[in-house]
C-alpha cells in the first residue's frame, strides 16, 4: 500500500516548461506500466509546449480553471470535469488561456512496443 497526501509533496517543474509546477504523487516504478500520477498547475499564459511520447499515452483530468488541449493540431476546450486520454505518439500541447489557474491531474501509462 501506499499512501500520499499533495500536503506533504514538494514542488517540482514540469519537463516540458520549467515555470509550470508539479506535485508527483507516484514514479516510475512504483505501479506497473505508471509512469507517473502528479497535478500540475498552470499560471494563466502557461503552456506545456508541443511534443509526443513514443512509449507513453497520458490521462488529463480537469480539476479547475480552464485552457485547450492542441491534439494532433486540433484543440479541444479543458473545462472542470473534462478528461482527456492522448495516445502514444500524438503531438499535443496544453495552454491555459484563462484568467484562473488550471488544474490538471494526469498519468502517463508505458507502453511496450512489439
Amino acid at each position: 500500500m501506499k499512501l500520499i497526501s499533495l500536503n506533504d509533496l514538494s514542488e517540482e517543474a514540469v519537463s516540458h516548461n520549467p515555470e509550470i509546477k508539479k506535485k508527483v504523487m507516484l514514479r516510475f516504478g512504483d505501479l506497473p506500466h505508471l509512469t507517473n500520477f502528479s497535478q500540475a498547475r498552470f499560471a494563466p499564459g502557461q503552456i506545456a509546449s508541443a511534443h509526443a511520447h513514443q512509449n507513453m499515452c497520458e490521462v488529463f483530468f480537469v480539476e479547475s480553471g480552464s485552457g485547450l488541449i492542441s491534439i494532433d493540431g486540433n484543440s479541444h476546450s479543458l473545462l472542470p470535469g473534462s478528461c482527456v486520454a492522448v495516445e502514444v505518439g500524438e503531438v499535443h500541447e496544453i495552454v491555459n488561456n484563462g484568467t484562473d489557474e488550471l488544474v490538471l491531474t494526469y498519468f502517463g501509462l508505458r507502453v511496450e512496443k512489439s
